[in-house]
């Protein structure tokens, strides 16, 4: 019988990306000043950058991808419930995405449009948690002010009008503390220095319309799957004050040991806590991913395993860890799948 699965602590974890970034991620690791950082770091990841065969998966210490590691022992690291929804995927990606420069617009698709188009049980709905921003003006973009026709859209993308884009979006400026939720179809983007914990699901696919600048050809802005095809999973309406208050919370005020950081509206899709025991603080069995913010503390697990932590940590908690104990001074973000 293979040994019980135990909380393990990650090293970094950033393929390639199209755009700039990584200082912040690199200061939160303690590294300042690395020019190898990129501004992704896939945490716990199971998931491959679209059409790779294994960049983005997750190294464990024994040599293991996680994704074959779960593999072999779905209801040690997920739990039976989870594995009775899910099967042997997570269902959850966390990254932490530090934004060097402006993201271009884009968007992803439904769990239907990819079932569809990609061959995939998982879409792409995705949430940010701000946990840091650089300069006086950080902000994000979700969601068009009025709604636009397809005629219109279409025009922009073949055009690469990329101020029309960004124009049409709503700007929403932004602060630690902060989360946003962006269900799949939502034209969005974020802004330069913007640096968040990501929660999304299991996927890497973006449909981006601003390719131009990014991308190296439009091929890669619609998947393979032409744009005709691809702006169908776009959400064309206007997103008002109303619509957006539903996607958005504001959580540096709030000061109880556990803190829910998501609307209600993202717990279909992945659940997200941000904890500060006082002294100590007991949490249930679950798969997930802590991302330790600031301070040091210690993780028990009900079987006798104990890990410090400490600011920087990147650690994947398998459900046969039991119930933890989180002690010491320190914040971290416990991000989770969706409750099966």
């Amino acid at each position: 019988m293979s040994a019980r699965p135990e909380p393990v602590r990650l090293p970094a974890n950033q393929p390639p990306q199209f755009y700039r970034g990584g200082e912040a991620i690199a200061a939160l690791r303690g590294h300042p000043g690395s020019a190898e950082f990129g501004p992704e770091d896939w945490v716990a990841s199971t998931t491959t950058r679209f059409g790779r065969d294994t960049q983005g998966l997750s190294l464990l210490p024994d040599g293991r991808w996680l994704r074959d590691a779960v593999h072999a022992d779905p209801h040690g690291w997920l739990g039976a419930g989870h594995v009775a929804a899910f099967g042997d995927s997570t269902a959850l990606l966390v990254k932490l995405l530090d934004a060097g420069q402006r993201l271009p617009v884009h968007f992803h698709p439904s769990d239907a449009f990819a079932r569809e188009h990609f061959d995939s049980h998982f879409g792409k709905t995705e949430a940010w948690i701000v946990v840091g921003t650089g300069g006086p003006d950080a902000v994000v973009y979700a969601g068009f002010r009025e709604a636009h026709s397809a005629g219109t859209i279409g025009e922009w993308v073949r055009g690469q009008d990329a101020p029309a884009m960004l124009d049409a979006l709503n700007r929403i400026a932004v602060r630690p503390g902060d989360t946003v939720y962006i269900p799949a179809g939502l034209p969005h983007a974020i802004g330069a220095g913007v640096f968040v914990v990501e929660l999304q699901q299991p996927t890497d696919f973006s449909l981006t319309m601003e390719w131009r600048d990014f991308l190296r050809a439009p091929d890669e802005g619609h998947l393979g799957i032409g744009f005709d095809t691809a702006l169908a999973a776009l959400d064309r309406s206007g997103w008002d004050d109303d619509r957006l208050r539903g996607l958005i919370r504001h959580t540096a005020d709030h000061d109880s040991p556990t803190v829910d950081l998501l609307v209600p509206g993202a717990a279909g899709f992945f659940r997200a806590d941000r904890l500060r025991p006082r002294p100590a603080l007991a949490l249930a069995p679950s798969f997930s991913v802590l991302v330790v913010l600031d301070g040091t503390g210690t993780l028990r697990t009900e079987h006798g395993a104990e890990l410090p932590v400490t600011r920087g940590d990147t650690l994947v908690v398998p459900h046969a860890a039991g119930e933890l104990e989180l002690t010491g001074e320190t914040t971290v973000i416990r991000c989770r799948p969706p409750r099966a």
